[in-house]
């Protein structure tokens, strides 16, 4: 009988497409997990992840669910995908979910980080995972405006998708910027974001961190609905979906 099985998965997505499974590609994470449990099963199987991580954006914490009929336990099944899936994905946890548990449907929000790096030496060792600054922003102004993009609001000049048809609302619950040492974070967590939303986010506050634009900017920007009024698209290897919450 088939059971429907929640996945946690965490990954380094700097050589990969993306999340989603592509035709003309089989460097894909959602791509990767499904030959395997092909494998395992012998025979095609489809999973469903929360959402779409872009290529080289990485996640610790991305959930997915797959049904399945087999009598391997959910240990089994685990340790069965992390034997043959490559080194830079690891399925960290699986769980037996109810029969109506959809990752992303039921998905009531996540949360992402952006980590930038300031320091005066080569990150040499984190260089996948951060975006080197040439110049420590002002973090006080950036979290000014940061203030005013926290709500209900709709996030059209924040969206890298220029076709979207569907609402570009979104509620932000908190941007937490944090400096420590040489290293900067940018903490989102919403209800949802839109494609590229937390790049063009980061990016437009370092433009406040510069002195490029004011913290009271975000006001009109918000306003205006157009993505050629937004800051500069933030490279993918510095991103990293934290988790995603039901």
């Amino acid at each position: 009988m088939k059971q429907n099985y929640k996945l946690l998965i965490s990954y380094d997505g700097t050589r990969y497409h993306g999340w989603e499974a592509k035709p003309d590609t089989d460097m894909t994470i959602e791509g990767k997990i499904e030959t395997v449990l092909a494998r395992m099963m012998d025979e095609p199987v489809n999973i469903t992840g929360a959402g779409r991580t872009d290529a080289g954006v990485h996640a610790k914490g991305m959930t997915a669910n797959v049904h399945l009929d087999t009598e391997k336990t959910e240990t089994e099944i685990r340790d069965y995908l992390n034997r043959y899936l490559p080194e830079d994905i690891c399925v960290r946890e699986v769980k037996i979910a109810s029969d109506r548990f959809h990752a992303r449907y039921n998905a009531v929000g996540k949360t992402y980080c952006y980590t930038c790096y300031s320091g005066p030496l080569k990150p040499v060792f984190n260089r996948r995972y951060v975006h080197v600054l040439e110049r420590q922003p002002d973090v006080e102004q950036m979290r000014k405006a940061a203030d005013h993009l926290i709500g209900t609001h709709d996030f059209a000049s924040f969206c890298g998708n220029p076709k979207m048809k569907k609402s570009t609302v979104r509620t932000l619950t908190s941007i937490e910027i944090a400096h420590s040492g040489s290293y900067l974070t940018f903490t989102y967590q919403g209800d949802g974001f839109l494609r590229y939303m937390v790049r063009i986010l980061t990016g437009t506050l370092l433009e406040v961190g510069y002195g490029k634009r004011s913290p009271e900017s975000m006001v009109p920007l918000l306003e205006a609905k157009k993505r050629s009024e937004a800051g500069y698209l933030m490279p993918p290897e510095g991103l990293c979906l934290l988790k995603v919450h039901y």
